[in-house]
């Protein structure tokens, strides 16, 4: 059995545009019956959030299917200490994760200082949560990344919102999304698949592809993202597949017959 941790932005779609053919691929793996998860490093939206926008683009899916940075950073804390409290700068798919968890929020002494993207961030938040860590709170964040894609262009990321409070006290924070390996076997285990059996799809080689040569699953480079294959020789570790669009490997894989793509 094969299984799939699947990428979403630059993979399915792009911002609020369907990538064509992604559709018909996610398809395919429900009606096969191929597990699969969706991955992502986007810490705002609930898994909710996340299915009703791959229900505008078409494509009809359950919360099950969805597992993000949130879930992962909220499950590892909550495994370490049960009766964790936590202050946010996050927005709603990073409270909703970490309530599941039983994880409560606290402004005053809390064991944790979590980052999270959103735009809620500003520097009254910035100032709480460094003396939070000046206290003796640990930094975590919800994934590394620097920059996240809008319709407009590019705005600060997870990471870069981190990175003012990790120079302003010292502390290096504790980032769960990927590339950490401990999301990518949380959704692996999710799924119930061994290592042999997973395969990531991802358009980034510095997260999703390194994750999974970290943890040696297959992998699958599309080009519909951030990567471009021009950049390939700058990475000392490669994917195992490189493709245009979903669509393409999934008419490679055989799971998509050729008549049913569309390219552009």
């Amino acid at each position: 059995m094969i299984g799939y941790l699947i990428d979403m932005d630059g993979v399915v779609y792009r911002g609020g545009e369907l990538i064509p053919g992604s559709d018909k691929f996610i398809n395919q793996l429900i009606k096969k019956d191929i597990p699969f998860r969706f991955m992502t490093n986007n810490s705002q939206r609930t898994r909710l959030d996340v299915v009703s926008k791959l229900e505008r683009l078409g494509i009809s899916v359950e919360e099950q299917h969805v597992f993000t940075c949130a879930m992962a950073t909220a499950r590892y804390l909550a495994s370490h200490n049960a009766k964790a409290t936590a202050f946010i700068i996050g927005e709603g798919g990073l409270l909703t994760a970490l309530h599941k968890s039983g994880i409560a929020i606290n402004d005053q002494s809390p064991d944790f200082v979590i980052i999270g993207e959103g735009r809620t961030f500003n520097l009254e938040l910035v100032e709480k949560a460094v003396d939070l860590v000046n206290a003796g709170a640990k930094l975590i964040s919800t994934n590394p990344d620097l920059s996240c894609p809008t319709p407009t262009g590019m705005r600060p990321g997870c990471g870069a919102m981190t990175a003012m409070i990790e120079a302003t006290t010292g502390r290096k924070a504790f980032s769960l999304g990927k590339p950490n390996p401990i999301m990518m076997r949380m959704v692996r285990k999710d799924l119930s698949l061994s290592t042999r059996e997973t395969v990531v799809i991802g358009d980034m080689m510095e997260t999703d592809i390194f994750g999974a040569v970290q943890l040696e699953y297959d992998s699958v480079l599309v080009l519909s993202g951030g990567t471009k294959r021009s950049e390939l020789h700058n990475f000392a570790y490669q994917p195992g597949e490189v493709h245009q669009t979903l669509a393409h490997y999934g008419r490679s894989a055989g799971i998509l017959p050729d008549s049913s793509l569309v390219f552009n």
